[in-house]
């Protein structure tokens, strides 16, 4: 198997679901699996997996809350391909997007990849531009969302 799509998630079922959504569309003619896994959530979507058994190779992975990047850690070691695939459980992913991607590793191989946020067309004004201010080179430097304390901060990252 050639990708395995890591989605980390804490308290996000609605975001989830349109994820999940966006892969049953994908136009990739080869076996992917999507790995979920729950971080702690007081809010699970679990229920809302379940109902992607029958469209999606998909496991889920409910873990104690110890971040996003933990998360990720996890959901790579329970994973069984050879790209790991990291979104956010808010991304909608396009339906060419693991097409592109097999392409270009085809023509180039690499052993690591990414690429920026990207707002989708029918985003209004107001959600473009909060994507901008979210995921612009010049704003998204340094510590976000009050974690300066060491031993609680966890690095950025990023969708791709």
């Amino acid at each position: 198997m050639l990708f395995s799509l890591i989605i980390p998630v804490y308290n996000r079922p609605d975001e989830i679901n349109e994820l999940l959504e966006s892969l049953t569309a994908q136009d990739f003619g080869q076996p992917f699996e999507v790995v979920v896994v729950e971080d702690g959530s007081t809010i699970s979507c679990e229920h809302l997996v379940e109902t992607f058994k029958d469209k999606l190779t998909i496991a889920y992975f409910f873990k104690t809350n110890s971040g996003p990047g933990d998360s990720r850690n996890f959901g790579m070691k329970q994973a069984n391909g050879d790209y790991f695939l990291i979104f956010d459980s808010d991304c909608i992913i396009p339906k060419n997007y693991l097409t592109a991607v097999s392409k270009a590793l085809e023509k180039e191989f690499v052993d690591c990849f990414g690429g920026p946020d990207q707002a989708l067309n029918s985003f209004s004004d107001i959600q473009k531009a909060i994507n901008f201010a979210m995921t612009s080179f010049f704003t998204t430097g340094g510590i976000r969302g009050g974690s300066e304390k060491l031993n609680r901060f966890q690095p950025r990252s990023f969708n791709k």
